[in-house]
């Protein structure tokens, strides 16, 4: 069995990655998968379950599964039967507001809150901003707030490697092998196991915040809001059941099938196809389409590169609008400890 430690969770033990800095200003390291208390330090592989250097497979339970299939399937029906409704009632100009709307509402609720906020520490905000972001990543339908971080960490701690939980990489060889890593990646995983197991232990600092637990728990009511208030707006604007039956449809099933499968395709496309212009220790990649739909996360090598960094976008030209809203809160004292690397650091990795 490999000998490898726990070490910083946002990369592999391997990377040696140091604090990044905001205008040259040490930052604090990031929460450290731990122990329980009284153990003696074990390595990743047995921390986490691991036999012979690899994570011990959880098979998720027909409850789980049937959960997953809903959650992934009902978007998908719900887009189905946007196109059929279109040529019945058409779609009228509130319905596409409130998709365009609440892709980017839950979408940054996923990107600035569960990725940037919770996941890497790459800023401070306080107790109102974060319940909203943690709520708003709630309601994109992509599982409870901590599990959600537990998995990423666990992600980046062993990305690319055979313990990577949904990394493209490792399915064979040819043509056959990159689409089965890329269906893996992108959705396969979410179907076959439970990731995080143990998650909890790259979790401490997020289980100790009794808000952010509470949230946790009324996932399902999120979700649920998630779908009622386009419903409501729609119901509200058209003065129409039916308006508001394609509010909940437009706003809630297809903006969620969109946000989902966005938000997968990071993992799966930008870990196949883009630039990579820094030496990250995997097969992260900067994929131009996804740096724009995806709000700066498509700049994914330079994210894996300087995980703590709060700027994704690290090209004048990499329009990342996170970042851009996460500034733009810090002038008004919303948001503060703002991290991106120096230009040292970022010439230090450069390829």
């Amino acid at each position: 069995m490999r000998q490898r430690a726990i070490e910083l969770i946002e990369a592999k033990p391997s990377h040696g990655a140091t604090p990044t800095h905001t205008n040259g200003d040490s930052t604090a390291s990031a929460p450290r998968a731990v122990a329980p208390s009284g153990a003696k330090p074990r390595t990743a592989e047995r921390a986490y379950g691991g036999v012979d250097g690899h994570l011990r497979e959880h098979t998720i339970s027909g409850v789980e599964r049937l959960a997953v299939v809903v959650a992934v399937g009902l978007p998908v029906l719900g887009v189905l039967a946007a196109i059929v409704l279109t040529w019945g009632w058409g779609v009228q100009p509130v319905h596409i507001a409130l998709l365009v709307g609440g892709y980017l509402a839950t979408g940054l609720g996923i990107t600035i809150g569960y990725h940037r906020l919770f996941t890497h520490k790459s800023f401070s905000t306080g107790p109102v901003i974060t319940a909203l972001l943690a709520i708003l990543g709630s309601m994109a339908t992509e599982g409870r707030v901590i599990r959600w971080v537990g998995t990423h960490r666990m992600h980046h701690q062993f990305s690319d490697d055979h313990d990577d939980p949904h990394s493209p990489t490792h399915h064979g060889g040819g043509a056959l092998g990159v689409l089965k890593g890329l269906w893996f990646a992108h959705m396969g995983w979410i179907f076959k196991s439970d990731p995080a197991e143990g998650f909890e232990r790259y979790t401490p600092d997020l289980s100790k915040s009794r808000l952010l637990r509470t949230i946790d728990r009324l996932f399902p009511l999120w979700v649920a809001l998630g779908l009622v208030i386009p419903g409501l707006i729609a119901w509200a604007v058209t003065g129409t059941v039916v308006g508001g039956l394609l509010g909940v449809l437009w706003g809630g099933l297809v903006r969620t099938f969109v946000v989902h499968h966005v938000t997968w395709s990071i993992n799966s496309v930008c870990h196949v196809w883009g630039a990579r212009p820094y030496d990250s220790h995997d097969e992260s990649r900067n994929n131009v389409l996804f740096g724009f739909v995806g709000m700066g996360e498509g700049w994914h090598n330079n994210h894996h590169a300087f995980p703590t960094s709060a700027r994704h976008g690290l090209e004048w030209w990499q329009f990342d609008l996170s970042y851009v809203i996460i500034k733009g809160l810090s002038y008004v004292g919303l948001t503060w400890d703002v991290r991106t690397p120096g230009q040292e650091r970022l010439d230090s990795k450069r390829t």
